[in-house]
């Protein structure tokens, strides 16, 4: 199977993410993994289907067969471990529950690069089921809610892309610091 190409908003922030261990997170096949370790960083690639990762074969990519879906388990504990990760990245993936978990991994200065389908994307095809939509600014609601740490917003969108296919869709791109607040950076 060949690999798609790598997000616009993956390779916009990619340059951001600091040394460190950095989750590709629902991975699919790797796409992203092999781009963030051609640029010299550390991927834990994870997904529930061992065949897409079995043709993960990039240098400095691990990989780590996990059913994200299945509920609390010690696969998931030992993997969402606090401030692990120096980068979290998601793409086109979106399991509510995970959430909490997921921005506790972030090590402090750490970022988080989140792309996934929104609210009114039913209208171009799938995803079209409401429990896997983006509602709108959804992302910095999350952000705003993590009691535990701030969020520096760096970039965040919510619309429509006309390609790689017509599609709603919500990305963010924050660092977490000390703090309580989320505050945001407009980047031109």
């Amino acid at each position: 199977m060949p690999i798609s190409p790598v997000s616009p908003w993956v390779s916009r922030f990619g340059g951001l993410l600091p040394a460190g261990l950095v989750l590709d997170l629902a991975c699919g096949n790797g796409r992203h993994a092999a781009w963030l370790a051609q640029r010299g960083l550390e991927v834990l690639a994870v997904d529930r289907n061992p065949e897409l990762l079995a043709e993960i074969t990039a240098p400095g990519v691990q990989t780590q067969q996990i059913d994200l879906e299945a509920g609390p388990s010690e696969p998931l504990s030992s993997l969402f471990l606090p401030q692990r990760f120096s980068a979290v990245v998601v793409t086109n993936y979106l399991h509510r529950p995970l959430f909490p978990l997921i921005l506790a991994s972030v090590a402090r200065q750490g970022v988080l690069l989140y792309e996934t389908f929104a609210a009114g994307n039913e209208q171009f095809g799938k995803p079209s089921n409401p429990d896997f939509l983006l509602q709108p600014g959804e992302l910095l609601a999350l952000l705003a809610a993590d009691a535990a740490s701030s969020w520096r917003v760096l970039a965040f969108e919510d619309g429509y892309l006309a390609g790689p296919k017509p599609a709603m869709v919500q990305r963010i791109c924050a660092v977490k610091q000390a703090g309580a607040s989320v505050s945001a950076l407009r980047i031109a």
